[in-house]
């Protein structure tokens, strides 16, 4: 249904290894998890994406089933002004990229 153009796409996927269906799975939720934030600063909220839990915890207290695993957290909200940190300094343009 989401790719009307690819004939049997279940059926190609199936067929994947799993290393390579999971790494897929991890890197489309991962740009998911992106546009989340995205939307969510586009919003006005304040994003604070996290890595680096104990994810087998997170994932036995909020998905018991075993269906779902966590990949990272986002607390969203509006932080308290005097507590939020400056941004960070960011590379220009032209020190990140290069046009050949």
């Amino acid at each position: 249904v989401l790719a009307p153009h690819t004939v049997d796409l279940g059926a190609q996927l199936e067929r994947l290894p799993d290393e390579a269906r999971h790494r897929m799975g991890y890197l489309s939720a991962a740009l998911q998890g992106a546009y989340l934030i995205l939307a969510a600063r586009g919003l006005g909220l304040d994003c604070g994406p996290m890595s680096g839990f104990d994810n087998a915890t997170v994932d036995a207290a909020f998905f018991p089933d075993g269906r779902w695993k966590s990949i990272f957290l986002v607390n969203l909200g509006h932080g308290d002004a005097a507590a939020l940190k400056p941004r960070q300094p960011r590379l220009s343009f032209e020190e990140a990229c290069r046009i050949e």
